[in-house]
């Protein structure tokens, strides 16, 4: 078998030994290095125009967690077993239209565009907030458009964790309101900028899943040629 049919075995495996995760082994912690690795691949994720609409907030802290475990019905077990607890937040739509200060400087200082670059850059973004997606003018829309941008980024980070026997669990099961309240009032969101997305534990499974389960091929997927 060739390295390369070694390494698409390898992956496959990882993604059928990734499952939601319910509740973890509390004395099996991630080390630095394998948690500072699944959050590199969460960082060098694509996003939409290269705009990285996220914020990743690792919650360590048990009197924080007790606290989010009111609020995230979906995440009582995970909160208080899981060796890593991450909060993906989401850039609000005032930061990613295309006249903001944010899309100015991710053009601007991390993708160092040229200005006659950044302006034609700038000119087609705005055009599709506008007029291809035409999702500008609804609030809601765009700030699900950008939380959708983090979920890619979510993918990696399971994905990288299953490669290499780190278990992970994402999480929708939560009052948002409350829990952005929340987070603002313990200083660890800005209001102004953000809102939470999404939700993700990371740990060891304590228990061994049932077997997996998903449509065939066949139902899932039509090639048109």
């Amino acid at each position: 078998m060739s390295d390369l049919e070694v390494l698409k075995n390898e992956i496959l495996s990882s993604f059928r030994f990734r499952h939601a995760t319910k509740e973890f082994d509390p004395n099996k912690k991630i080390s630095d290095a394998d948690f500072h690795y699944i959050l590199e691949t969460g960082r060098l994720s694509p996003s939409s125009y290269g705009f990285e609409p996220w914020k990743f907030v690792i919650v360590q802290n048990q009197y924080i967690r007790a606290k989010l475990a009111d609020y995230a019905s979906g995440a009582k077990k995970q909160l208080s077993t899981a060796s890593h607890f991450m909060i993906i937040q989401s850039r609000l739509p005032k930061d990613m239209i295309a006249s903001s200060d944010y899309i100015k400087g991710m053009m601007e200082n991390v993708q160092k565009l040229s200005p006659e670059i950044t302006q034609g850059k700038r000119t087609t973004y705005d055009h599709f907030l506008k007029t291809g997606f035409a999702i500008e003018d609804d609030p809601r829309v765009m700030f699900e458009w950008a939380c959708r941008q983090t979920y890619i980024a979510l993918g990696n980070m399971m994905t990288a964790a299953a490669l290499i026997g780190i278990d992970s669990c994402p999480i929708e099961g939560f009052n948002r309101k409350k829990i952005n309240e929340l987070l603002v009032a313990e200083g660890i969101m800005d209001p102004e900028h953000f809102g939470v997305s999404v939700m993700a534990a990371f740990g060891y499974r304590l228990h061994d899943p049932s077997e997996k389960t998903r449509q065939s091929a066949q139902q899932v997927i039509e090639w048109v040629e």
